[in-house]
């Protein structure tokens, strides 16, 4: 797996390489710290498989920033991590192009659910966009119960597989998934389920109903 990580901080970007590291068994980490060396290098790695990138950066506004990547890389996934809460650019960086919108205050786990979403295929919206009339999450995702509680279609993958109890290195292999990437999307599906365990995990599965039995 291959990330371009932007950011004019070079101590920030030295600390989100840990929470990298743990997507997969390799992540190759390429660094830039402003607009123009992001652009530089994500023309210079054309198999990029994710872009994660500060808001607020030299060399260009944010979102006119966000609106010319999408227009040089439209193929490549972009994720936007800002110490901004405002709901209003937030808005606008996903109306841009952009397909996750990631605080920086957040703890490690909401940044890796985040970036596994979007390279599942999906958008990841903010919690601070909760209630906004006018967003809306076209991410493929399942309702699992009338509380709220919605996995992405990978994670119903991993817990239908959970259920017929493979292990992760088994997972890994019929998903063709790094192993470290099972262990993330099952941590993810034990918080959304509200578990601990697998056991607890097939109990809660069965209380909501869940369509994803060993024969299903």
């Amino acid at each position: 797996m291959k990330i371009l990580l932007a950011d004019d901080h070079p101590l920030f970007r030295e600390g989100v390489k840990h929470v990298l590291m743990q997507l997969d068994e390799i992540v190759d980490i390429v660094d830039a710290h402003d607009y123009p060396s992001m652009f530089a290098e994500a023309a210079e790695h054309p198999d990029l498989d994710l872009v994660l990138a500060d808001l607020y950066m030299p060399g260009m506004g944010g979102h006119e920033g966000i609106a010319e990547f999408r227009n040089q890389f439209p193929e490549t996934p972009l994720v936007i991590m800002t110490a901004s809460e405002s709901r209003t650019d937030a808005r606008r960086a996903l109306g841009s192009g952009a397909l996750g919108y990631v605080l920086k205050s957040s703890p490690s786990h909401v940044m890796l659910d985040a970036l596994i979403r979007v390279l599942d295929g999906g958008i990841y919206i903010p919690s601070i966009m909760e209630g906004d009339e006018d967003t809306h999450d076209p991410v493929s995702v399942m309702p699992l119960s009338k509380q709220g509680i919605r996995l992405t279609g990978r994670q119903l993958e991993v817990l239908k597989l959970l259920l017929q109890g493979k292990p992760n290195k088994l997972i890994a292999r019929e998903l063709d998934l790094s192993e470290g990437t099972v262990k993330i999307h099952v941590a993810a599906i034990f918080r959304a389920l509200g578990v601990t365990n697998r056991t607890e995990a097939a109990v809660a599965a069965q209380r909501l109903g869940l369509n994803v039995a060993a024969n299903a």
